[in-house]
């Protein structure tokens, strides 16, 4: 069964994650898996197995990549698309129609009716049932594809996030602590798109509460915002906040991690709060709904707060760093429901359950 998965790049983020570890490990006596890509870029690049075809399409800008997409699927013939990226799911979802003997998969990334809201892209969520199946990885982004876009629950599957854990551990395996990790210090550690949508200067205000603890704040991650929480730190005279960049091992900052934050106003299945559990390290989350109490189990790999709430949730952080965690049980809390073992297993059934369609 010939499959390919349409992603932008390769770079060392949450879908692109998923369907790297989807590639790799499909079984391959029943699976043929191809990544057609806007542009061959990324890190992931280099884990992806050789007999892994990858489709460069060459095109910088989204809105440009449609008509080599349907070229492309009009050459190939597959028997499975399967579209790993919002704004491409919307546009694609027109023209399925014009490939009868091709089934559809959108997986969607974020709770849509939050992260959409443009309105060019939201009309083509009118099309959104042309697909086969649609896969969420949690209820609240299911609820909302049905109640704000009228999509079949029929359509619609949940599948969560996998955790490939033989990566991660072989990640660990080669980690030496970041120099900027003080052993006089507890350390946090968030991980993100320097975005408004991570609520990464909620974060700062929080550590603003917490200038004089002994506690550092490490954040991983590049983007849009920099220049502007770089000064919201230097206003706040934040001396004990760092920005560390992207990271080609963002595990080696985990592992040495006091505690992990997720402070985002909203996502679809945090992946990297997963990953973070892989790793052994207790999380604390903002209470955002969207998948997240899917995630944490209480007291036992994270907890949850209110981080609009500042100053409440610096003092949930001070609690959290004076407890003992467990980190067995916060790796098998993971492990026991988010293996790529598992996982994989219900991606294999979807795509044999679809074939037969």
């Amino acid at each position: 069964m010939s499959i390919i998965f349409i992603l932008p790049d390769l770079e060392t983020v949450g879908a692109e994650r998923i369907v790297t570890t989807l590639a790799n490990h499909l079984t391959r006596n029943r699976f043929e898996p191809k990544i057609l890509l806007l542009r061959k870029e990324g890190g992931f690049l280099e884990i992806l197995k050789k007999d892994v075809e990858i489709i460069d399409i060459k095109t910088l800008r989204i809105r440009h990549s449609l008509k080599p997409i349907l070229l492309e699927i009009k050459k190939r013939k597959p028997d499975i698309v399967f579209s790993g990226f919002g704004e491409v799911n919307a546009y694609l979802s027109l023209f399925i129609k014009l490939f009868p003997k091709t089934k559809f998969i959108a997986r969607e990334t974020n709770v849509v009716s939050k992260h959409v809201t443009r309105k060019e892209i939201r009309f083509f969520y009118k099309f959104y049932n042309n697909y086969q199946r649609i896969i969420c990885q949690s209820n609240d982004m299911q609820n909302d594809l049905i109640e704000n876009f009228k999509i079949k629950k029929e359509k619609l599957i949940k599948i969560n996030n996998p955790v490939d854990f033989d990566f991660i551990n072989e990640k660990l395996n080669f980690s030496t602590k970041p120099e900027a990790f003080n052993d006089d210090f507890k350390n946090v550690v968030a991980i993100g798109n320097l975005s408004s949508r991570k609520g990464f200067d909620n974060l700062l205000n929080v550590f603003s509460h917490l200038k004089n603890e002994k506690i550092k704040l490490h954040i991983i991650g590049d983007g849009r915002d920099k220049e502007l929480l770089h000064q919201m730190k230097s206003d706040l005279k934040l001396e004990n906040v760092i920005f560390h960049g992207q990271q080609k091992n963002p595990y080696q900052v985990l592992k040495f991690a006091d505690l992990f934050v997720l402070s985002s106003r909203y996502e679809g299945f945090p992946n990297v709060l997963l990953e973070a559990g892989a790793c052994g390290v207790f999380a604390l989350a903002n209470d955002f709904q969207d998948g997240i109490n899917e995630i944490i189990q209480p007291k036992i790999n994270g907890e949850i707060s209110d981080i609009e709430n500042h100053q409440e949730f610096a003092k949930k952080i001070a609690e959290i760093l004076n407890e003992n965690h467990n980190s067995e049980a916060i790796k098998n809390s993971i492990k026991n429901r988010f293996s790529k073992e598992i996982i994989l297993q219900q991606y294999e059934d979807l795509f044999l359950e679809i074939g037969r369609i």
